[in-house]
């Protein structure tokens, strides 16, 4: 890959914008058309962005954000002294349930405004 290509998709505006679930080169079309299905094409520029999956990316940085999440507010109940069995059902399942659906959208946007701005994708050249 060339550094003119590189230079003229920095990568940190790109993430934002998938982050946001908006196309990573304009900023203006959405990312996605259902929850997290991705669009073939943006609907503004029409950016082609079906060839950058982000696979098994996706739910390693889920549960990696999760293991933290979950991880502090383990530590944090302990260290209070609310550490009880029945407490951790109460507010560590449903917890443990809604963050994941919350950030998945937003992780799969940056995980394919990275991938555009970089130029990485599953796609062999041919």
């Amino acid at each position: 890959m060339s550094n003119d290509l590189q230079s003229s998709n920095p990568a940190r505006p790109s993430i934002w914008r998938g982050i946001k679930c908006q196309c990573p080169r304009c900023g203006k079309g959405w990312l996605f058309h259902h929850y997290i299905e991705q669009v073939d094409n943006c609907a503004v520029c029409n950016e082609p962005l079906a060839a950058y999956k982000v696979g098994l990316f996706l739910p390693l940085i889920v549960i990696t954000v999760m293991v933290h999440v979950i991880g502090f507010v383990m530590l944090e109940m302990e260290l209070s002294g609310h550490g009880s069995p029945l407490i951790y059902l109460y507010v560590l399942v449903p917890l443990s349930v809604v963050v994941p659906l919350m950030i998945l959208p937003s992780s799969k946007g940056g995980i394919i405004g990275l991938l555009w701005a970089k130029g990485w994708s599953d796609e062999q050249e041919r």
